[in-house]
């Protein structure tokens, strides 16, 4: 099963005449969502995302185990992600990368079932109660740019999109006392890790990009989505008011990984090379901190370009 941008649902996967028990767009399609919608009201979307919160959060809790496992290699990729030969070694050294690109791309596809869910809400709110939801959008937009906490809470209970996710923001500050004064390092490092990590998607079985439903096989894609979302609601919570410098940080850390890798003569890298390359063009895309001419600044648009190139004539 696969999120598909271009569907706005989670579609099946079929190769060769297998068989399936479900379909999954009859369950996750816009129609389906907003009937969900129009039968639990608010409240009821409320619970939901309270509950696909809590399995993010029992995700993060995991992958902080794992940071601090690895703490003093990722402290030292920190430092020295302009030495290549360094950076290599000290990569091999990681332990549980599998593990960690693994759990961030639960936490991906759980929080864009849950955008298609706000959006369904969103969509139902628009025709009950037009006046009140303009009403909403706009102190949103005029109150402190729309990020103080409770506009942020109501603007999310009305299927609003919001910068940093309060709902996210809650269910992770419950966890903040568990590493205390070492909370931010290890948020700082999960950036570090997710990025140094990001080449070995080249080598994973499924990472193939699929023009016709805009989507990664093994749903890699939403790494963009559970990387930005994580990265503004663990910030938030350290309060050093740095997201867009970690964010920065983590691109810089993320563009270097990935150009050593298209400067390897790997054939097992290959065939997901460029489909990583499209990765880190979605994840600053769909960023609420990064804009695309930082993205051109530490790497370069013809690899982008090459890499839609490649992707798209393949399953022409």
């Amino acid at each position: 099963m696969c999120y598909s941008p271009l569907h706005r649902a989670f579609v099946n996967l079929v190769h060769d005449g297998q068989q399936v028990p479900f379909t999954a767009e009859e369950f996750s399609d816009v129609q389906e969502l907003r009937s969900l919608a129009e039968l639990i009201g608010p409240y009821g979307m409320k619970f939901l995302n309270e509950s696909l919160m809590w399995h993010i959060a029992s995700q993060v809790a995991e992958l902080k185990k794992i940071v601090l496992q690895n703490r003093e290699i990722l402290i030292e990729l920190r430092s020295n992600y302009d030495k290549p030969e360094q950076m290599r070694e000290l990569f091999k050294k990681l332990q549980n990368v599998d593990s960690v690109l693994q759990r961030m791309t639960i936490v991906g596809v759980i929080l864009c079932f849950r955008m298609l869910a706000q959006e369904a809400l969103n969509d139902v709110l628009s025709v009950r109660i037009p006046f009140l939801l303009s009403s909403v959008a706009d102190l949103k937009h005029h109150v402190s740019n729309g990020e103080t906490l409770v506009v942020s809470e109501m603007a999310s209970a009305a299927g609003l999109p919001c910068k940093v996710d309060p709902a996210l923001v809650a269910a992770l500050r419950s966890q903040k006392n568990d590493l205390g004064d070492d909370e931010y390092q290890v948020a700082c490092l999960l950036m570090v890790f997710v990025a140094v990590s990001l080449p070995k998607l080249a080598r994973t079985e499924g990472s193939v990009y699929k023009p016709s439903l805009e989507a990664h096989t093994n749903n890699m894609h939403c790494l963009a989505h559970a990387v930005n979302a994580l990265a503004g609601s663990l910030f938030t919570i350290c309060g050093h008011d740095d997201i867009e410098d970690r964010l920065k940080e983590f691109l810089a850390l993320a563009s270097s990984s990935l150009l050593r890798l298209g400067q390897e003569a790997d054939r097992e890298a290959g065939a997901g090379r460029e489909a990583v390359f499209l990765l880190l063009h979605l994840l600053v895309d769909e960023s609420p901190f990064l804009t695309m001419d930082l993205l051109e600044s530490c790497f370069p648009y013809a690899l982008l370009r090459n890499a839609a190139h490649a992707v798209y004539k393949a399953e022409a």
